[in-house]
Parts: C-alpha cells; sequence; structure tokens
C-alpha cells in the first residue's frame, strides 16, 4: 500500500513536471526604430507593410507603418474619447478593438478609410485571426473565436500553463499554427495552442532594453516582419522594434 501511493506521488509529479511550459532562448537578429509616441496596443503585418493601433484617450489612431524603418505612412485618428486596442486584418478589413468603448471598428487596411462602426459586448484587449474568425482576448484567461459577419462567439478556449489559468493576455498574433500573447503587464510572451489553449512555451524579454521610463511603457506588439517573416516585437512608447529568433523547436 506504501509503495503504491509513493509510486502516485512520483507519477503526479512526472506528469506537472510534463505539463510546465518552458522557456525559450532567443536571439535578437535586427533593431529597428519604432515612433515613441505610439501607445502600442496592436500590431499586424500587412501588403508589405505593418499596421499599428495605437491607445490612449485623445491619441488612440490606426496607422500604416514601413516596417524597416518605422515611419508613420498614414495615420487615422479614433474619435475623442476612444482607447484603442487590438487590431488584425480579416476579409480585406483591418478590424480595431477599443478598450472600454464597447465598439469594433473596421477600416480599409490601405487607406485606413473607416468602413464601419459595430457595437461590441465586452472588453477590448487583443486580436488576431486563423483566416476565418476573429479572435479575442478580454483581459481574462479566455480567448474567443467569433464569426466576422456577426461577432458571435463559436468557440472559447481558457489559457493555462500547467493547470493554472494565465489572466492579463494583451496583444494576440497567430504565428505558425500558434497564437503567441503578451502578458500585461509583463516581459513574457505565452506560445499558446488554439485547440486547447495551453501554453507551449514562453517567451522572457526582459532583456530588451528600450530605455523608457515610464511603468506604462510595457512589452506590447507582436507581428510577423513582412521583411524576414521573424516575430517583431515592440512596446508602448519604445522607440525601437526588435526582429528575434526563437532557438529550438517550440513544444507541442
Amino acid at each position: 500500500m506504501h509503495r503504491t501511493f509513493l509510486t502516485l506521488i512520483v507519477l503526479l509529479a512526472g506528469t506537472a513536471a510534463a505539463t510546465a511550459a518552458p522557456t525559450l532562448a532567443w536571439q535578437t537578429v535586427e533593431t529597428r526604430p519604432h515612433d515613441p509616441a505610439a501607445f502600442t496596443e496592436g500590431l499586424v503585418a500587412h501588403a508589405g507593410v505593418l499596421l499599428e493601433s495605437t491607445g490612449l484617450e485623445g491619441a488612440s489612431s490606426v496607422r500604416r507603418v514601413r516596417a524597416k524603418t518605422g515611419a508613420v505612412l498614414r495615420r487615422a485618428a479614433n474619435p475623442p474619447g476612444v482607447f484603442g486596442e487590438g487590431l488584425t486584418v480579416l476579409g480585406g478589413t483591418a478590424w480595431q478593438l477599443t478598450w472600454r468603448d464597447r465598439r469594433i471598428y473596421g477600416y480599409d487596411p490601405r487607406t485606413l478609410t473607416r468602413r464601419f462602426t459595430r457595437a461590441y459586448p465586452r472588453e477590448g484587449w487583443g486580436l488576431t485571426t486563423d483566416g476565418a474568425s476573429l479572435i479575442a482576448s478580454d483581459g481574462t484567461p479566455a480567448l474567443r473565436w467569433m464569426s466576422p459577419r456577426t461577432l458571435r462567439v463559436s468557440r472559447t478556449v481558457v489559457v493555462a500553463d500547467g493547470g493554472n489559468p494565465v489572466s492579463n493576455l494583451n496583444e494576440l498574433e497567430m504565428i505558425n499554427g500558434a497564437i503567441w500573447a503578451n502578458v500585461w503587464p509583463t516581459n513574457r510572451i505565452a506560445i499558446i495552442d488554439p485547440g486547447d489553449g495551453h501554453v507551449r512555451a514562453w517567451l522572457d524579454l526582459a532583456r530588451l532594453d528600450p530605455n523608457v521610463a515610464s511603468p506604462e511603457a510595457v512589452l506590447n506588439g507582436i507581428a510577423v516582419d513582412p521583411v524576414t517573416r521573424l516575430p517583431l516585437v515592440t512596446g508602448k512608447h519604445w522607440p525601437r522594434m526588435y526582429v528575434i529568433r526563437p532557438e529550438g523547436q517550440i513544444p507541442a
């Protein structure tokens, strides 16, 4: 009986160790300029440039940004009082969430002309797509798949690492079939399995040094660099963007 009990403890310990996501090594491939006035909330590549959503009431916008230089090519301001959040492109439309304004905007991704404003039923944080659905976060451990036509939720997964829910999921990006998520207000990115929500791996980007004193200037912004096709990251009010390369294989 005693031996059986000890065996059970060993098995459970082994299972827990197997389910805890590892932290991957990574390297910086390239450092590029970024507009330090941008309070980055959403970032996505489209048609060779970056589209960026910026936050803060009175300063929120959607921008077209040159990936190599960080130059702002075009800017469309949000209405006064609106706090811009996550951004993605689906079905030829750039979709921008708002934080507590209960709105979602649709833009022409080339001209940034606003096509529509629709009601949104919850707080907006991060936004990405799998090519068919919008995938949104709201600060909780939940990720929701939504129809772009109706905004109805078709499925929800709870993000967890080793059985522990992961909250404050912010900016999102789908990269090679996994969802990358900034975890506010940390330097960590969770790499999430979209099937069941388990964290496959972590990236700790603390050694990136944007040299910004503000406590609000946290890591936020993930895109697939249109130049190198590698992950590109930045942060709120950061003067630089970084192309990075994870080392080794991301676990399943």
